[in-house]
C-alpha cells in the first residue's frame, strides 16, 4: 500500500480518501499476488505485467476501471449493483455501498482471461 499513499494523501475529502484506500487494501489482501501501481496517476493493480483493474476519484464517485470486457461482461451484475457505468468504468458513488463480491468477480475475470496476455492492456 505504501505505493499509493501519496495519491491517497491527496484525496482532501476524509471519506472519500477512507473509501478509497479501504478498496485498494482489501484488494492487496484478497490477492496478494497482483502487483500495485500508479500509472498515469492513479492506483492500479497488475499481475504478471497486465493491466487487472484501475481507480480514479471524482466529485462524486469512485471510478473502477476493469477495461471494457470486464465491463461487458458484468454490464447486468453493474446495474443490478446499482452502479452506474460507460464502456470503460463503472462509478460507485460515495454514499452507495461498495459491492466486495462483484468487485472481486470482475477482478478474478481479468486474472483468469488475461492469463496468457503479454501486453498491458487487452489488443
Amino acid at each position: 500500500m505504501e505505493v499509493f499513499a501519496e495519491f491517497l494523501a491527496r484525496i482532501e475529502n476524509p471519506q472519500h480518501r477512507a473509501r478509497t484506500e479501504e478498496v485498494l487494501a482489501w484488494i492487496s489482501k484478497k490477492f496478494p499476488h497482483l502487483i500495485p501501481v500508479m500509472k498515469w496517476n492513479q492506483p492500479m493493480f497488475s499481475d504478471h505485467g497486465t493491466f487487472i483493474i484501475g481507480f480514479s476519484v471524482a466529485k462524486h464517485h469512485l471510478a473502477v476501471a476493469p477495461e471494457r470486457a470486464g465491463i461487458h461482461h458484468f454490464s447486468n451484475e453493474i446495474v443490478e449493483a446499482g452502479y452506474d457505468h460507460t464502456k470503460e468504468l463503472i462509478r460507485i458513488r460515495w454514499e452507495s455501498p461498495v459491492d466486495f463480491s462483484l468487485l472481486e468477480k470482475i477482478i478474478t475475470f481479468n486474472i483468469v482471461d488475461k492469463a496468457d496476455c503479454t501486453t498491458f492492456w487487452r489488443k
